[in-house]
């Protein structure tokens, strides 16, 4: 399997961002890391063993970043406004700098699937819902999409534009509207066992079902509890299943 890992200074977020490739072909799968975790944090914890066959096959060609989870929501020291300042300027680096580096190591435009675990769900979700012209579909697994729950009572407009749950209801922006009606591949799985919220998955389906945007929700058994087991099972069984 083709690994590389390249790296630049970032104008957006002001500091150098890591980025790690694997594969040769496929579809562009964008991998949101969990918490304040790494880009190599799915490496570590075998996701990418995983879905390793896929990758070698040519389905999928997967490009895991750098989170600022850190300098952001889970920052207890910072300010909370400039917690939503920098998470407005990771989405600018998602879409200034982060898909244009898939289309150009890719050869040209693809289609762009994002995925992520439980903070890195929201992420990867919400990256979707905000630039459906950029993004063809997500796997957001084990998420709770609602930005209130890290932002620790802190609400502005930064805040509200980062929260699919409170967002997606008032969205009345004919092309957005279009652009996402017509995905075949949002996808919101969750496991209910421990400390996983499966009524997170709903409530944001029932959001998504008003809106008369396609999607699934799949929850997974009361043995799935919140952790890489349950991730390393889901991710390869959509990609081989859904795609």
């Amino acid at each position: 399997m083709n690994r590389e890992i390249h790296s630049w200074w970032s104008p957006n977020l002001n500091k150098t961002m890591e980025i790690v490739v694997y594969g040769h072909y496929g579809f562009a799968l964008l991998m949101f890391p969990t918490a304040a975790a790494d880009y190599l944090e799915y490496e570590r914890f075998q996701l990418i063993d995983s879905i390793k066959p896929m990758i070698e096959q040519g389905k999928v060609k997967a490009f895991s970043i750098n989170s600022i989870n850190s300098e952001s929501w889970l920052n207890s020291s910072m300010n909370p406004r400039d917690k939503a300042i920098r998470h407005q300027q990771y989405n600018r680096y998602i879409a200034e700098e982060v898909i244009p580096f898939i289309y150009t190591h890719s050869g040209g435009k693809l289609p762009v699937i994002t995925t992520g675990a439980s903070l890195g769900a929201l992420h990867a979700a919400n990256t979707l819902f905000r630039r459906p012209d950029l993004v063809d579909g997500t796997i957001a697994m084990s998420g709770v999409y609602d930005l209130k729950s890290y932002s620790k009572g802190y609400y502005d407009e930064d805040c509200y534009f980062n929260s699919p749950m409170d967002y997606l209801p008032n969205l009345d922006d004919g092309q957005t509207l279009e652009h996402l009606r017509s995905k075949q591949h949002i996808h919101f799985l969750s496991g209910q066992g421990s400390y996983e919220s499966p009524a997170a998955s709903l409530r944001i389906s029932s959001v998504l079902q008003d809106k008369g945007i396609p999607h699934t929700v799949d929850l997974w058994g009361y043995d799935m509890s919140h952790d890489w087991p349950t991730w390393r099972a889901m991710l390869p069984y959509y990609l081989a299943e859904k795609f």
